[in-house]
Protein backbone atom coordinates (compact mmCIF):
# COMPACT_ATOMS: atom_id res chain seq x y z
CA UNK A 1 0.00 0.00 0.00
CA UNK A 2 2.92 2.36 0.67
CA UNK A 3 4.18 1.91 -2.90
CA UNK A 4 0.72 2.85 -4.16
CA UNK A 5 0.76 6.10 -2.18
CA UNK A 6 4.22 7.03 -3.46
CA UNK A 7 3.34 6.29 -7.08
CA UNK A 8 0.04 8.15 -6.74
CA UNK A 9 1.83 11.20 -5.32
CA UNK A 10 4.35 11.17 -8.16
CA UNK A 11 1.53 10.90 -10.70
CA UNK A 12 -0.15 13.93 -9.15
CA UNK A 13 3.12 15.87 -9.40
CA UNK A 14 3.45 14.80 -13.05
CA UNK A 15 -0.13 15.74 -13.82
CA UNK A 16 0.22 19.15 -12.22
CA UNK A 17 3.45 19.67 -14.15
CA UNK A 18 1.65 18.97 -17.45
CA UNK A 19 -1.13 21.35 -16.41
CA UNK A 20 1.43 24.10 -15.81
CA UNK A 21 3.15 23.36 -19.12
CA UNK A 22 -0.16 23.45 -20.99
CA UNK A 23 -1.56 26.58 -19.35
CA UNK A 24 1.52 28.67 -18.68
CA UNK A 25 4.35 27.07 -20.64
CA UNK A 26 6.22 26.58 -17.35
CA UNK A 27 7.90 23.29 -16.40
CA UNK A 28 8.55 22.32 -12.77
CA UNK A 29 11.87 20.89 -13.95
CA UNK A 30 13.05 24.45 -14.55
CA UNK A 31 13.30 24.83 -10.76
CA UNK A 32 16.02 22.18 -10.78
CA UNK A 33 18.06 23.51 -13.69
CA UNK A 34 15.96 22.54 -16.71
CA UNK A 35 15.12 19.30 -18.47
CA UNK A 36 18.71 18.21 -18.93
CA UNK A 37 19.65 18.61 -15.25
CA UNK A 38 20.23 15.28 -13.55
CA UNK A 39 17.69 15.86 -10.77
CA UNK A 40 15.00 16.85 -13.28
CA UNK A 41 15.68 13.74 -15.34
CA UNK A 42 15.46 11.58 -12.20
CA UNK A 43 12.10 13.15 -11.32
CA UNK A 44 10.79 12.58 -14.86
CA UNK A 45 11.94 8.93 -14.78
CA UNK A 46 10.32 8.37 -11.36
CA UNK A 47 7.03 9.86 -12.59
CA UNK A 48 7.13 7.61 -15.66
CA UNK A 49 7.94 4.52 -13.60
CA UNK A 50 5.10 5.44 -11.24
CA UNK A 51 2.69 5.49 -14.17
CA UNK A 52 3.86 2.03 -15.24
CA UNK A 53 3.55 0.71 -11.68
CA UNK A 54 0.03 2.12 -11.35
CA UNK A 55 -1.01 0.54 -14.64
CA UNK A 56 0.36 -2.81 -13.48
CA UNK A 57 -1.15 -2.65 -9.97
CA UNK A 58 -4.31 -0.66 -10.62
CA UNK A 59 -6.82 -3.48 -10.71
CA UNK A 60 -5.64 -4.92 -7.40
CA UNK A 61 -5.43 -1.50 -5.69
CA UNK A 62 -8.65 0.07 -6.99
CA UNK A 63 -11.77 -1.01 -5.14
CA UNK A 64 -14.07 0.09 -7.97
CA UNK A 65 -12.15 -1.75 -10.67
CA UNK A 66 -11.73 -4.86 -8.51
CA UNK A 67 -15.52 -5.11 -8.13
CA UNK A 68 -16.23 -4.76 -11.87
CA UNK A 69 -15.33 -8.36 -12.59
CA UNK A 70 -17.68 -9.71 -9.93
Amino acid sequence: MKLHMITFLLLVVGGLNWLLVGLLGWDIGMLFGGQMATISRIIYVLVGLSALAEVAMHKSDCKSCGEMGK
